[in-house]
């Protein structure tokens, strides 16, 4: 791009991102039964995003973020985000992204795109309206089953669905998901949006506080309580939310866009709720499960951007040390290097493993409706284990990619400095550890999901016969029994310990079983991974001459 040059600010720009990441790759056929069909469109994709993608987010970030246009020429609120032409063009080309699981396609795919496209910002746009869809297609559309009508006036009223579906799948609209109060944060329970029903529709009235997608959005689910329901979390309604009312007039305000120091792609803002018209999507007394189910396909979606966000730092090093030279040789033939190399090998397999594997889970599971089944709250208790440890990889990823590139890595106008910026939202938005520990414990002591978890992963460490398959499995083993065992109080307090040793267990379980059909590099970055984050030693020193653990062999 000739007015960035990027050439000259990133090692990653111009290459094909998929091509690059033989660990995408490797997880993609292991996982995804249908992947040799998509090998060519993903990388084409692949071309797109280390290109077009690279140099439309730069110029968000650095020139062109999102910007509120309260007023039109004669003066109407329209409270309208303007977006660069850059933005518009990618959002445009990579809505595709969300169709598969609608289109009878899976959820591999749509988080195989995602993950290619790598920018948070981008990728929460198209997140929000998925999940638009996914809440229409599942819960009111005709293909998900008959909305739950509160009388018959209100179902002659019922807005035509599918079309609004079908317009969030073109790209034609977008969509957007605001759940968040400012009383209330993660907390859904303390939401205070009323609901109340009047000539055929329903009326929102209160605040939303961080409302992803504000000013872009055509269409949102809206989180609410009608008039005498129940207290707490499950006294919650869900609603589709249009821009504009029956009558053409907006139909909710815009307060402000937020300031962020991190992402800038999507605008995010403060919305005012003023007897704004609104749908009720399937049964109202069953809202905060269509809501749960939107944060689990958010919350996976965290899990492949962040793991992308931590791959993008990784090729921007792998670039940096065969071109750089200390002490009179490439850094690359540093030891320490190869060390630092090491980590990013190790987190970068293991949390993409974990990641598809919480997808491959919930791709089986997600037709599921309330009351749910054990393979549902399995995937559910895998999502919080890959949102959480993934996001943890993220931060220390791109955090070293700024380190070994020095002076270079903490000056805005190189590329590596912003992906460690992007990296930092990843273990906040979706909620963060601390809700994910809660949520966690809950799919222990209420659903019991543990024990299917186990029952699949304990044949497979036993299986491998390795000390470090045996480590994983013991801190597994004895991280759930201890945490099944303990009192509400002193569970929350081991909470977020036993959640991140379990997920690293898991990525340990889940390297060796890539090793059976990927080769035998997975095996080495299983032992790896149990040395280092179950161990809590350092990795061992065998490495330092296994170009094949760290070396761009491993990602080319």
């Amino acid at each position: 791009m000739k007015d960035t040059d990027l050439e000259f600010i990133s090692y990653a720009y111009g290459q094909n991102h998929f091509e690059r990441d033989a660990d995408l790759q490797a997880v993609l056929r292991h996982f995804w039964s249908d992947y040799a069909d998509h090998v060519e469109e993903l990388r084409d994709f692949g071309a797109y995003a280390g290109c077009e993608v690279y140099e439309s987010v730069y110029h968000i970030d650095h020139d062109a973020p999102p910007v509120l246009v309260a007023h039109d020429l004669d003066g109407n609120r329209v409270d309208r985000v303007r977006l660069s032409p850059s933005e518009q063009a990618v959002l445009q080309a990579t809505t595709r992204a969300i169709r598969p699981p609608y289109e009878g396609g899976s959820w591999h795919h749509h988080y195989a795109l995602l993950y290619l496209l790598a920018d948070p910002g981008l990728g929460c746009v198209l997140t929000i309206t998925g999940q638009t869809v996914y809440a229409l297609h599942k819960y009111a559309a005709p293909s998900g089953g008959p909305a739950s009508l509160a009388n018959e006036e209100h179902a002659a009223m019922e807005p035509h669905f599918t079309e609004w579906q079908a317009q969030l799948l073109d790209g034609v609209a977008f969509g957007a998901t605001w759940f968040t109060e400012s009383q209330g944060g993660s907390d859904l329970g303390a939401n205070e949006t009323e609901a109340v029903q009047r000539d055929g529709v329903w009326l929102l009235t209160g605040e939303k506080y961080f409302a992803s997608g504000a000013g872009l959005a055509d269409y949102a689910i809206v989180t609410a309580r009608l008039d005498g329901a129940r207290s707490g979390p499950k006294g919650l309604s869900l609603f589709l939310l249009p821009r504009l009312n029956r009558a053409g007039a907006l139909n909710y305000h815009v307060r402000r866009l937020k300031d962020k120091s991190a992402t800038r792609a999507v605008p995010s803002g403060e919305v005012e709720l003023v007897d704004s018209e609104a749908y009720l999507i399937g049964k109202a007394e069953e809202g905060i499960y269509y809501t749960l189910e939107n944060l689990n396909v958010s919350r996976l979606a965290n899990s492949v951007a962040a793991m992308a966000t931590g791959k993008k730092a990784h090729l921007e090093v792998l670039g940096r040390v065969v071109h750089r030279h200390s002490f009179g040789k490439a850094l690359v033939e540093h030891p320490l290097i190869r060390r630092d190399l090491t980590d990013l090998a190790v987190r970068s397999a293991g949390g993409l493993a974990l990641a598809f594997h919480a997808i491959d889970k919930f791709d089986h599971a997600w037709s599921v409706r309330p009351p749910y089944t054990p393979a549902y709250h399995h995937a559910r208790f895998l999502t919080h284990l890959a949102k959480n440890r993934t996001s943890d990889h993220a931060a220390a990823m791109t955090a070293l990619g700024m380190e070994l590139f020095g002076g270079l890595g903490f000056l805005e106008e190189y590329a590596v400095a912003r992906w460690h910026r992007e990296a930092l939202i990843t273990p906040i938005w979706e909620g963060p550890s601390n809700i994910q520990a809660l949520d966690f414990l809950e799919t222990l002591h209420k659903q019991r999901a543990h024990e299917s978890f186990l029952a699949e992963m304990v044949p497979l460490l036993e299986s491998v016969g390795t000390a470090e398959s045996a480590l994983a499995l013991q801190v597994m083993e004895q991280t759930l029994t201890h945490l099944v065992s303990l009192p509400s109080e002193q569970a929350q307090w081991h909470a977020k310990f036993g959640l991140q040793k379990v997920a690293d267990a898991a990525q340990v379980a889940l390297l060796y079983d890539l090793a059976k059909d990927q080769g035998g590099r997975y095996e080495k970055l299983a032992q790896l991974y149990a040395r280092h984050f179950l161990g809590n030693e350092e990795y061992p020193d065998w490495a330092l001459k296994d170009s094949a653990v760290w070396g761009d062999g491993g990602n080319a």
